[in-house]
């Protein structure tokens, strides 16, 4: 069914693309390349999978004090922004993908923590702290590791880092461009925000996990918190992602998020 939608996407969007499909037979020759097959049943496995990051920030915003939350990259508020539950939410998106711009605060994170640090906001003060800070704009390494950096200085000390699509399925879903669509990927697209995840794994002033859901959401703590863990060594220095995909559970400290919430509720019992 997903291979079918992704033919059909390919035929109504770009004409030499229909050409060559009904020319040359490319169509026929997808069906049977292994590598497509085995791309879009990863795709559509990881789809399927539970819970969504919505209930997961939800989830976490029951461990901190739930006053505010900062959610960077927005596009669709009903997608995750209007899901949760909060005191206090701020949005942060430049709307570069979207006819209508429903954030707070309609500039890039760049802007927004800049303006944020010399108290030129207006509706919120240089002062404030989040309990969750959701990293979800442009899935670029270098930008994700500037939003983490950032958001380190505004996050509360119990508080949560969480960032979504750490955990691409395959090589083509973390392409960097996302316009290049003609892959076993489609239009899928997680980029590399899993190399400033994997980065940040190495500090040691951070704890972090990744719940294998949602196509990876990762969350960084300042606190000792079970199954949370860093990197002492780099073993992928030049971060390349054969070795992530040999190497997640430990790289990533991939786990299950509802083992992660037995283990949590079960520790509280006890305290």
């Amino acid at each position: 069914m997903l291979l079918k939608k992704m033919i059909s996407f390919l035929l109504k969007k770009n004409k030499k693309t229909s050409y060559i499909l009904k020319k040359v037979r490319v169509g026929k020759s997808v069906l049977e390349d292994e590598c497509f097959i085995k791309t879009l049943a990863l795709s559509e496995e990881e789809i399927n999978k539970s819970p969504s990051r919505s209930e997961i920030i939800n989830f976490l915003m029951t461990l901190t004090d739930s006053e505010n939350y900062l959610e960077i990259g927005v596009r669709n508020p009903e997608s995750n922004f209007f899901k949760i539950k909060c005191k206090n939410k701020y949005s942060v998106d430049p709307g570069l993908e979207s006819e209508k711009n429903a954030a707070d605060f309609a500039i890039t994170s760049d802007a927004f923590f800049e303006l944020l640090s010399h108290n030129k906001l207006g509706k919120i003060n240089n002062d404030i702290k989040f309990d969750v800070i959701f990293i979800d704009g442009l899935h670029l390494s270098y930008q994700v590791e500037k939003d983490i950096l950032n958001s380190l200085k505004f996050i509360k000390d119990n508080g949560f880092i969480v960032l979504h699509d750490c955990n691409p399925p395959t090589e083509y879903h973390q392409r960097e461009n996302y316009y290049y669509r003609n892959s076993p990927a489609g239009i899928l697209w997680n980029g590399t925000a899993w190399k400033a995840f994997y980065k940040f794994r190495h500090d040691q002033s951070l704890k972090s996990i990744c719940f294998d859901t949602d196509w990876g959401v990762g969350v960084l703590s300042k606190n000792e918190i079970p199954m949370l863990n860093n990197l002492k060594e780099n073993e992928n220095e030049f971060y390349e992602f054969d070795l992530l995909d040999k190497n997640r559970n430990k790289f990533l400290n991939l786990n299950s998020f509802d083992s992660w919430v037995k283990l949590i509720e079960r520790k509280s019992k006890r305290n």
